[in-house]
């Protein structure tokens, strides 16, 4: 039976690798910080997308880019407003754009001009691991260029999707604090890849940086763990921390995929995220599952009713 919880998916990805657009990270060698991601090098569109939810009621989507090869950027979000043409999803997309190129403002401009288009997700240079440090390298989130293609983010009305892992989470507060009209929403909880008490200690503390800031947001994605498979043990203290440290208005549930099915399908993914917070009222389940992210990334669908 399905499930009546309104889902907005506010994270996942589609390509086709028989297309014209490349994605040179699904090609061999097919290595990753979490090994072998050969199982989902393949082509995944909206018919497979559909078959994979269709015990949840998934009432749209936000496709998020997937690092295409770089020039084509704007090729990508084309074809995804195609696929929405056809197949009525996804329903919003984040874009990608460099923000320290002699082109940057060109491009930001152009991704904002396609409809469909609501924020631009763009990572910063960042560092291999807790113990190492770039800051004030190019592209890092200390270079003034970067930062002032940051800025035109708020020039076009566009979020921006943060995605760095833990041992970057306070350094991202810092920028995130210079533009607090930007709507910000932080990827994957925090990418918190380990589970030591050193790693969980540096990103509480990023993660509390980063919600005293009101334009930042959590996606509760991304809940891998390298070497382990996904639990619901390891990983719902996790997801009930973030909400505690961020607030229930500030958070939205998202599958990640087809990356996220390294540990376990769609349906996997969601029903433990229901579970987690199967004990919260209904309203803050809906607020999670669905309308937080309609409002930040301005998304409108039929209510409930019909109506």
């Amino acid at each position: 039976m399905k499930d009546d919880l309104r889902i907005v998916d506010a994270h996942h990805h589609l390509w086709d690798l028989h297309g014209a657009i490349r994605y040179p990270w699904l090609e061999p060698p097919y290595v990753s910080r979490h090994g072998d991601h050969s199982a989902f090098c393949r082509s995944y569109l909206p018919d497979e997308y559909r078959r994979d939810t269709s015990l949840h009621d998934v009432i749209a989507t936000v496709h998020v880019e997937a690092e295409c090869a770089r020039e084509h950027d704007l090729d990508e979000t084309r074809w995804l407003t195609e696929l929405n043409a056809r197949h009525g999803m996804p329903n919003v997309l984040v874009a990608h754009a460099w923000l320290d190129t002699p082109d940057a403002e060109e491009i930001i401009g152009q991704q904002s001009r396609f409809a469909l288009v609501r924020g631009i997700r763009s990572k910063p240079v960042t560092s291999a691991g807790p113990r190492e440090s770039v800051r004030g390298q190019p592209r890092t989130m200390q270079d003034d260029r970067w930062l002032r293609g940051l800025g035109l983010l708020e020039k076009y009305r566009l979020s921006w999707d943060l995605r760095v892992p833990w041992w970057h989470l306070e350094e991202a507060a810092e920028v995130a604090a210079i533009y607090p009209r930007l709507p910000i929403v932080l990827n994957h909880t925090g990418c918190l890849w380990d589970r030591d008490e050193a790693a969980i200690a540096t990103w509480r503390l990023g993660m509390k940086a980063l919600a005293a800031l009101p334009n930042v947001y959590c996606k509760l994605s991304g809940l891998l763990v390298t070497g382990k498979p996904w639990t619901f043990a390891d990983n719902a203290p996790i997801i009930r921390e973030a909400i505690s440290i961020f607030g229930v208005d500030r958070c939205m549930f998202a599958s990640n995929v087809p990356p996220d099915t390294l540990k376990g399908s769609w349906d996997f993914l969601y029903t433990n995220f229901k579970r987690s917070v199967v004990d919260l009222p209904r309203d803050d389940q809906e607020k999670l599952f669905s309308r937080n992210a309609m409002r930040f990334y301005r998304i409108e669908v039929p209510s409930a009713d019909g109506a």
